[in-house]
């Protein structure tokens, strides 16, 4: 897997901004929210989205969106968090031999790629879910609560978001994978 300076450069700012914005700037949570937030946000766009785009031969880079992480910004202080921070671009042409391939990824591709970000929070929320049960800290409900709200918030069947490209796709997977996000995080947080 390859990253470009631009795409290093873009995941830390995000990352670094949204731990912010889900800290509520609180100094002594940042660094505990900045580790969390890496671990969750990186899963869903490189383990996720880059891996899967990858995969169907595609080239996939991850681009912050300024406005998406300023918008996240204002809305923080405003009592709600709507933030945008950037996505996964994914390019469906494939440099072989000198020479431009297309690859020609159809709505099912498109629906994976979409659906395989929402889908590594919803496994790593749940197994953070049950490791916390098991063994309660405080470290293990934020990396919970963040993966199943960046799976929810992912999940909204509007475009850019993946749930739109989801539920275009096949509406019973994005049901269940939506139903699956909500019920994590309602266990979550009131269990």
């Amino acid at each position: 897997m390859k990253f470009t300076k631009r795409e290093v450069r873009d995941l830390i700012i995000s990352v670094v901004v949204l731990s912010l914005i889900f800290c509520s700037f609180d100094v002594s949570l940042f660094a505990t929210t900045l580790f969390v937030m890496f671990a969750v946000f990186i899963s869903h766009e490189i383990l996720g989205h880059k891996l899967v785009a990858q995969h169907f031969e595609c080239e996939a880079e991850y681009r912050m969106w300024p406005f998406g992480l300023l918008l996240g910004l204002v809305t923080s202080f405003l009592g709600f968090v709507f933030v945008a921070p950037g996505a996964v671009y994914i390019t469906p042409n494939v440099r072989k031999n000198f020479a431009f391939q297309v690859s020609k990824l159809g709505r099912r591709e498109f629906g994976l790629i979409a659906f395989a970000g929402p889908f590594v929070n919803v496994i790593i929320g749940t197994a953070l879910l049950i490791v916390n049960y098991i063994h309660p800290w405080d470290m293990f409900a934020l990396a919970a609560e963040l993966s199943f709200f960046l799976a929810i918030f992912n999940m909204i069947p509007f475009p850019p978001l993946d749930g739109e490209k989801i539920i275009r796709w096949d509406r019973r997977l994005w049901l269940v994978l939506f139903a699956s996000s909500l019920a994590g995080y309602l266990i979550l947080i009131f269990v």
